[in-house]
């Protein structure tokens, strides 16, 4: 499970850190800055990642083949992955330009708005790289092969910090573009993603004698509803997660910079954090799959329990360190004192959180191992919008406790799904091994 979760942990670290690293760029130009970034960042996530949840299905379907040895079968449904990134970026880039549209209605400071439209417009056009980087690191990392994953992001990110270092301030004889800069960063880094998995996947498949550029593509409508099936519910579940946390950050919008500019600090460490389980999750998700294309239950049991373990251990020291040293954790961000006093109580209840939010996450890969992407969905749209969303506005809004009392909210969300998803895990497993 290491050696699959270790170099997968490594990119999903590797993908949060270019929004991480715009934050801390833009952070000396003020928290309106940093504020922008943030809601620009997480809007658009909201919407990307409802596409590249589509394409969660090729966990399933990937590892299922390989673990049966079905080389060509893999292959096909790679085909079928990138056939869904090719439909969907258009209508997704669509939608990201209508939303933009609308942005003024949704009551954010002038200051702040200023400059998150136009980062949002260019951020946008990166949906189409975004999903077929997608598509090809599914594939890899299903046959097992994370190393080209780990160097693509590792790389990567390189480039988007030294770019917007020189966009936002116009080093290197660059214009300075400000925050607008980060965005073509990202942009830059996200087209050199997708570019660098590309080759590594034809690098792979002539190793197998066959190639994207010499087979027919001939799509079967049967299998691209099948990815749809899987990936549907998983895509909402990702959408509905990060979409409760970008409505979190609508809402700390408008309150004032000093709350936004906190919120989107302590969301970004929280974010970090959460890239471990997520990624001991994918990993989970691919063993599982392995094992139940093997139809050995034994080993999709073993395999799921050690993903859960590994992720609960590292989210209860992530915990620790929050409680520990907020104020240096912030302070990597802003010496704003207001920032760094409202940061630090966030970060607490942050903590409060973390061993459920990384139950939550690994537990939502081992069922997708099985293939259950369903009850993750339905989980979170309880949790997070029947439940933490409600109460965190009532507690910010109402009750008067401001961006303290959402994140309160969302904490409780997160409680109630991790558990859930936990005892569901323990009752599909054991119905596997009576009915193998």
């Amino acid at each position: 499970m290491l050696a699959l979760a270790g170099p997968v942990v490594l990119a999903e670290v590797g993908w949060v850190m270019m929004g991480i690293v715009d934050t801390i760029i833009v952070g000396p130009l003020g928290p309106a800055a940093i504020g922008s970034v943030g809601i620009g960042s997480i809007l658009f996530l909201a919407l990307a990642i409802f596409g590249m949840g589509l394409l969660l299905g090729l966990d399933t379907l990937v590892s299922h083949a390989y673990g049966a040895g079905r080389l060509d079968e893999c292959h096909r449904w790679l085909l079928h992955g990138i056939l869904l990134s090719l439909i969907g970026a258009p209508v997704l880039t669509a939608v990201a330009l209508v939303g933009i549209l609308l942005l003024p209605s949704w009551g954010f400071p002038p200051e702040v708005l200023s400059l998150t439209v136009p980062y949002l417009h260019v951020i946008t056009w990166s949906l189409l790289p975004l999903l077929l980087y997608a598509s090809f690191r599914r594939y890899l990392q299903a046959l097992g092969i994370v190393a080209p994953i780990t160097f693509a992001l590792v790389t990567a990110n390189l480039i988007n910090a030294v770019a917007a270092w020189a966009l936002v301030y116009g080093h290197l004889g660059l214009p300075a573009m400000g925050t607008t800069g980060s965005a073509v960063a990202t942009l830059i880094s996200r087209i050199y993603l997708a570019a660098v998995l590309l080759a590594a996947v034809e690098w792979y498949d002539r190793q197998h004698h066959i190639s994207l550029f010499t087979i027919t593509w001939r799509p079967k409508k049967r299998s691209l509803v099948r990815l749809l099936r899987l990936g549907l519910p998983a895509a909402t579940q990702v959408m509905l997660e990060l979409g409760v946390f970008a409505a979190a950050s609508a809402l700390a919008g408008r309150l004032d910079p000093v709350s936004l500019a906190s919120h989107q600090i302590a969301l970004n460490l929280a974010s970090l954090t959460f890239m471990v389980p997520l990624g001991v999750a994918s990993a989970g998700a691919v063993r599982v799959g392995h094992a139940i294309g093997r139809r050995d239950a034994q080993a999709a049991s073993r395999s799921g329990w050690v993903a859960l373990i590994l992720g609960a251990g590292f989210m209860s020291t992530a915990a620790l360190i929050f409680i520990a040293v907020p104020r240096p954790l912030i302070g990597i961000f802003t010496s704003n004192e207001a920032v760094l006093a409202m940061g630090r109580q966030l970060l607490l209840v942050a903590a409060m959180f973390q061993l459920f939010d990384g139950l939550q996450g690994v537990s939502t890969g081992v069922l997708r191992g099985l293939g259950d992407t369903r009850t993750p969905m339905l989980s979170n749209l309880a949790g997070h919008w029947l439940l933490g969303l409600p109460v965190g506005y009532a507690l910010c809004f109402w009750w008067g406790w401001g961006v303290v009392g959402l994140w309160v909210g969302l904490s409780l969300g997160l409680v109630a799904i991790g558990v859930f998803l936990v005892l569901t895990w323990r009752h599909r497993i054991r119905e596997l091994a009576i009915h193998p």
